[in-house]
């Protein structure tokens, strides 16, 4: 396991999500984006999402193994 993966499984594993929601519109705006990521909000309020990339430029997908939902989208308005 390498530097990333053991600082992301500190923080990931054995969490609760309680929330699941695309960013609002405010949230996308104060970003500066123009997609709008599902963001997962756990019980300990804390919360991820994905980037489009590792700087930050706009929100990105979700690709997933679940047989009825591959990919979760970002949203425009």
């Amino acid at each position: 396991m390498d530097k990333w993966e053991k600082q992301s499984a500190k923080h990931l594993i054995g969490k609760t999500i309680d929330e699941v929601r695309y960013m609002t519109n405010e949230e996308m705006e104060d970003m500066g984006w123009d997609q709008k990521p599902l963001v997962i909000f756990f019980s300990d309020n804390t919360f991820i999402y994905a980037s489009a990339d590792d700087e930050g430029n706009n929100g990105g997908a979700l690709f997933t193994n679940f047989k009825d939902l591959e990919t979760i989208p970002t949203q425009r308005d």
